[in-house]
């Protein structure tokens, strides 16, 4: 029986686009946008900020510096995490699964994008008991290691639990560790997914 479930949060309760930022980023450095794109989103560098190895403000420092940008650290992060909106899709789904199961967020993400949509979406994420993060786990999907920090708060056995995820790699990672996954993609079939996976809606 199905007792947890957990949501990805980008491309599965909200879409989000880094391309945005980047877009705006233009106005303050001469760098090439892909360029700029793999300095501030394709290193080690982001990935360690994802698991929390360091605070938001040595990532922007960095960053500045990477993408020989020209703006404040305000006005970077004020471009960095405005990449965000809605995915009515899901959103709509939450309440109808909330009181039966218990839902659990489970992102690989920062903390300036998680100080972000935390406010930004305080309604949508107010019917999940917990919001699990990799910067809070030290470790980003698809390694063991966030599946294990994410189950002590499933409030369940892995078997008891179905991850909702828009990457295959990182739901291949959590059938791996026992959970029942799903991928998402959005075509209106993850309600047939989740029923697959034994999941009741209201």
């Amino acid at each position: 029986m199905i007792r947890t479930i957990f949501f990805d949060f980008g491309n599965v309760v909200a879409f989000f686009d880094h391309g945005r930022a980047v877009r705006r980023f233009a106005a303050h450095t001469r760098m090439d946008p892909v360029e700029l794109a793999l300095a501030l989103y394709g290193g080690p560098l982001a990935d360690d900020y994802e698991c929390g190895k360091f605070p938001t403000a040595e990532y922007v420092r960095e960053a500045l510096l990477n993408g020989r940008l020209s703006c404040t650290a305000d006005e970077f992060l004020a471009a960095y995490t405005d990449i965000f909106w809605p995915n009515p899709e899901v959103i709509d789904l939450l309440p109808k699964l909330k009181g039966r199961y218990r839902l659990v967020l489970g992102s690989n993400t920062n903390d300036a994008h998680y100080v972000r949509y935390t406010k930004d979406f305080a309604d949508t994420l107010a019917h999940f008991d917990h919001l699990v993060a990799s910067h809070h786990a030290g470790a980003r999907k698809p390694h063991p290691e966030f599946f294990a920090y994410a189950l002590r708060y499933a409030g369940a056995e892995p078997h008891e639990c179905v991850f909702v995820d828009d990457l295959p790699a990182n739901v291949e990672a959590a059938d791996r560790a026992g959970f029942r996954g799903v991928v998402y993609t959005p075509d209106g079939s993850l309600p047939g997914r989740l029923r697959s996976a034994g999941v009741e809606i209201g």
